[in-house]
């Protein structure tokens, strides 16, 4: 396949995949098995561009954030949003130098996508059952910093639906501002990580010289307005419905995979 609609489709991909409870990461190196591995920039800055579309889609809230930080309310929400940053950021630079890294195979991708099914199930029946909360905690900042480390480590796991989940399980039972809360953490959190992978790139010039820095560019850009939609689409979606469909889908596809990795 010509290597510049791989780039489309993997930035179609990560745009659709990113911020629904699927797992982006798990999709995408499922996509490279057919489409060709890319390097470790490539799948975080499109993950990046992803995450510009929730700059767009919650521009007002940050923008009312920004001019309003004086308020209180607005002040410790920021508090919150920045220290479950720099807790993801401290516990992922930690793993990374202990040498954690995401596994390429199909298989623990399957059982990474069935155990996630599974999580969503029983997150759900739990939730059915309290009162709907819309305090953010500092109970849930810690969760919500941990659960997108472990999401980091193992693919198939889904950035988003392990903060929103561990966001549920702290105490923040309402989904919009339970997603709020992962999505706006995810803006800090993609965009670091970005650069750290952007200044180890620079720094090996033979990285630098072989990176498909066009076609790169336009998997970011079809990324961005691929995720816009989804971002959209999702929070419509969860104001009246659970996240129960996508447990199912990812049974569904967790079993293929492993039927297909073993076949």
């Amino acid at each position: 396949m010509n290597d510049w609609l791989a780039a489309v489709l993997l930035g179609l991909i990560e745009g659709l995949t990113e911020f629904l409870p699927i797992s982006s990461t798990g999709h995408l190196l499922i996509a490279q098995e057919w489409l060709g591995r890319r390097s470790d920039l490539f799948n975080v800055a499109i993950q990046a561009g992803a995450i510009l579309a929730v700059c767009l889609v919650y521009r007002a809230r940050l923008a009312s954030l920004a001019t309003g930080w004086r308020v209180k309310e607005n002040f410790d929400y920021i508090a919150k949003v920045s220290a479950a940053f720099l807790i993801t950021a401290m516990l992922g630079l930690t793993a990374k130098k202990l040498g954690a890294e995401l596994p390429d195979k199909l298989t623990p991708i399957a059982i990474a996508l069935i155990v996630g099914g599974l999580v969503i199930f029983a997150v759900e029946a739990w939730a059915r059952k309290q009162p709907v909360r819309e305090t953010l905690t500092w109970g849930v900042v810690l969760a919500v910093a941990v659960a997108q480390v472990l999401a980091g480590v193992f693919p198939g796991t889904s950035r988003s639906a392990a903060a929103i989940f561990a966001a549920m399980l702290a105490g923040l039972t309402a989904r919009p501002r339970a997603a709020e809360f992962a999505f706006l953490v995810g803006i800090p959190t993609m965009f670091a990580a970005t650069g750290y992978e952007l200044l180890k790139v620079l720094r090996d010039g033979g990285a630098t010289s072989a990176e498909p820095w066009g076609q790169l560019a336009l998997a970011f850009g079809v990324a961005a307005a691929t995720g816009f939609a989804a971002v959209r689409w999702l929070l419509g979606f969860i104001g009246n419905h659970s996240f129960v469909p996508f447990a199912w889908y990812r049974l569904a596809l967790g079993a293929g995979l492993l039927v297909y990795a073993n076949s």
